[in-house]
């Protein structure tokens, strides 16, 4: 059965999204709204789109489900790479002392990201201690990042030198895919956080990545999300969004080193 989403309905779930996660749907996004759910129609067995809103005002689990569906973002290996070659290059060598270098990775998905991260930290820093906190909104997509299993085909885009040297290729049962090496997995801390609430003690960080998320909210929403997250930056601390992003009129408490690189002022 093919139930269709209304605009009223549209309007209801674009509403619930925007004060829970801070994401401004536009009217384009009214197709994936309706494909993202249908499944959970069908598995309620519901006939409407509203039905199943009224069952997300007294279902705090199946809210989160919706919430999952809602704002998972594609991502993949080693995406937009001269970041992380900066960071190899000019951040991390810039990090002197034995204090455990510490990232965040604040929109990490499946694990792409903060999996590229310690693949890079590890390969850079030899023995010296690292950490990185990766979050998201999604704990559907927490637990897959979790596994550090992913298709074959997802290899693409990592040096051929780290693939050897970080990940482990599926045999038998497990072909097909492949594993990150469990000791980087190990140093990740992956956590379930709503950057559109108030931040829990999660320490300070010498670099966070912001990236791919800032697209989705208002300014207003930016604005707010950015002032939470700069307070867990060191003085002195890079902060790095996507080469499709601007804090332009966002924030005047960083500044641009280079496209999509900003740096808090040292104390």
């Amino acid at each position: 059965m093919n139930v269709i989403l209304s605009d009223n309905e549209f309007q209801q779930f674009r509403t619930m999204i925007r004060e829970i996660a801070g994401i401004s749907m536009s009217d384009a996004k009214k197709q994936l709204i309706s494909g993202r759910l249908a499944k959970r129609l069908q598995y309620f067995k519901l006939t409407n789109y509203g039905s199943y809103y009224r069952l997300l005002t007294k279902d705090k689990a199946e809210l989160q489900m919706a919430v999952d569906l809602l704002t998972t973002n594609e991502t993949y290996f080693f995406r937009e790479p001269r970041h992380f070659e900066f960071l190899k290059e000019v951040i991390l060598p810039e990090l002197r002392g034995h204090a455990p270098v510490r990232i965040w990775s604040g929109a990490c998905s499946t694990g792409e990201e903060p999996y590229t991260l310690a693949m890079v930290l590890a390969d850079s820093l030899g023995s010296r201690p690292w950490e990185i906190l990766a979050s998201d909104i999604s704990t559907r997509v927490l637990d897959k990042a979790r596994t550090g299993r992913y298709p074959l085909d997802a290899t693409k885009g990592i040096p051929e030198a780290l693939l050897n040297k970080y990940c482990l290729k599926g045999v038998g049962s497990n072909s097909g895919i492949f594993m990150v090496d469990p000791a980087l997995a190990s140093r990740i801390d992956f956590t379930a956080l709503n950057l559109n609430t108030p931040i829990p003690a999660v320490g300070q960080f010498d670099v966070i990545f912001l990236r791919n998320v800032m697209i989705y909210f208002d300014n207003q929403t930016k604005s707010q999300v950015v002032q939470r997250l700069l307070k867990h930056l060191k003085p002195g601390g890079y902060f790095v969004i996507s080469h499709s992003e601007s804090l332009n009129g966002i924030t005047d408490d960083v500044q641009l080193v280079k496209p999509s690189v900003y740096r808090k002022p040292a104390a």
